[in-house]
């Protein structure tokens, strides 16, 4: 599509204005080649310096044809509901890594593709590195992950990709600090004890981790611990990407 027939959308967080012509220009610099790829799979990351500072700008693939008319004219992009699903969870005291803006191109009534914009993540490791390396505060993480779980669910939000590379940890003075990230997809609405430990489902746990988090999504939510247990385990046992059959 030639480049005088495509224009963009674009929003920066407002405390930020100085970003904007750096949130402008992502779409060309992707083009360009520019940046450090982290992940390159249906989306891509990479990070990107500007002025001293660091950033991971998500490129998000451009949908079939039904759907860029859709999200050209009737649906938020998904770099756009990321960017303000980042903001809510922030106000509700649910980390991320801050979400700085989004930059949609767009050619006519179409839609081509998206990029969401946000701070560098400081947490390095994720759920499945518990399964990789020997970590002295692996259960305060799982535990922190129990809670941050209740606490989305109690404000009836529910991440539809909860899963292993999307929860972010690192320790820090003692204390366990966690980020969630791929955020474009939320469920709201009210969450029952069996919606709530379903959303646990993609998360690889040990028997023990698997009690660690009942017992702290329990007690934040004022459910029967065993029964919590009971769920979790069950509905995890029907995925089909357990660890050597165990997990």
């Amino acid at each position: 599509m030639p480049d005088r027939m495509q224009h963009h959308r674009m929003e920066v967080h407002p405390k930020y204005p100085e970003l904007k012509t750096f949130v402008a220009s992502i779409p060309l610099r992707f083009e360009r080649g520019e940046g450090e790829i982290i992940y390159k799979g249906r989306n891509e990351l990479r990070r990107m310096e500007y002025q001293g500072n660091s950033y991971v700008v998500k490129s998000f693939r451009r949908p079939h044809l039904l759907n860029r008319f859709v999200y050209g004219t009737l649906r938020a992009s998904k770099a756009k509901r990321a960017y303000y699903n980042g903001l809510e969870l922030l106000q509700i005291g649910v980390p991320n890594p801050l979400p700085i803006g989004y930059v949609e191109v767009r050619a006519g009534l179409l839609f081509d593709k998206s990029f969401l914009i946000t701070a560098m993540s400081h947490c390095p490791y994720t759920w499945k590195d518990l399964f990789v390396q020997d970590f002295s505060y692996k259960e305060q993480v799982v535990r922190e992950v129990g809670k941050l779980t209740a606490l989305l669910h109690n404000h009836g939000i529910a991440l539809k990709d909860y899963s292993r590379g999307n929860i972010l940890f690192r320790e820090e003075d003692g204390q366990v600090r966690l980020e969630v990230v791929d955020l474009n997809r939320m469920y709201r609405g009210k969450i029952s004890m069996n919606r709530g430990c379903k959303n646990l489902e993609r998360l690889p746990s040990t028997p023990e981790m698997h009690r660690w988090l009942a017992e702290e999504y329990a007690q934040a939510r004022g459910y029967d611990v065993e029964t919590c247990l009971n769920l979790i385990q069950t509905y995890r046992s029907r995925q089909h990407d357990l660890i050597d059959g165990k997990y």
